[in-house]
């Protein structure tokens, strides 16, 4: 499987990158309590911390937004999913455990203040290229909506349009059932080549130590 990102998004962001990993003979399941408590105390702690900033003082919520506004998307209508985990916390409401994939996505999503989507790479077909949607770009979304993905940043396969530092879609989501994933951390542009690793090699060894498997990594850039 080949991943890439298009031109139009490079010469929309010329920074633009991701971190990619793939995961093999992975097990998940309920997360182990470590996981459950670090991300409750990581939100508890947050949410004071919001009492005091505002959500644009978090360099990730502020690039990010900037970043959808350099693809073509009004991040005051459709915010980076980050922004609406920080929303979540600021309101006291907070994540609940679902199951240790998405429990640790969500905490890494916090704590990096950046999107991250993780996908049953059993459910995506061929090769992946990252892009601005078109008009023909949509899906049905783990928020219960059919959502366009028109002037976004999406990934696509041989299906079509499937993923988004937005909404992820509910035909390839992860499940207890999965086995093989891919992660695509969506990485602030301004993130240095280095920093982009050592922060992805750092969630890819938490994520095994808790699924267990195999896993490779690496950056992907326009």
């Amino acid at each position: 499987m080949e991943i890439t990102v298009s031109a139009n998004l490079s010469s929309k962001i010329p920074q633009f990158k991701v971190g990619i990993i793939t995961y093999e003979n992975i097990e998940i399941g309920p997360s182990p309590q470590m996981v459950k408590g670090r991300l409750q105390l990581f939100q508890e702690a947050l949410f004071f911390d919001l009492e005091e900033k505002e959500l644009t003082d978090f360099s990730g919520i502020k690039v990010w937004r900037e970043t959808f506004k350099a693809a073509g998307t009004n991040p005051s209508r459709y915010r980076p999913s980050v922004e609406a985990l920080y929303r979540r916390v600021k309101k006291q409401n907070y994540l609940t455990p679902i199951h240790s994939a998405i429990d640790l996505n969500n905490f890494f999503s916090l704590l990096y203040e950046v999107p991250i989507g993780i996908y049953d790479a059993e459910k995506v077909s061929g090769d992946i290229l990252i892009k601005i949607g078109e008009g023909t770009d949509g899906y049905d979304g783990l928020n219960g909506r059919l959502n366009s993905m028109e002037n976004m940043i999406t990934s696509a396969d041989h299906e079509g349009a499937f993923g988004s530092p937005y909404v992820d879609s509910d035909r390839t989501k992860v499940t207890e059932e999965t086995k093989k994933a891919i992660q695509i951390i969506y990485l602030q542009p301004n993130t240095p080549i280095t920093e982009a690793h050592q922060l992805t090699k750092s969630l890819m060894d938490m994520f095994l130590e808790i699924h267990g498997g195999e896993g490779t990594y690496s950056i992907v850039e326009g």
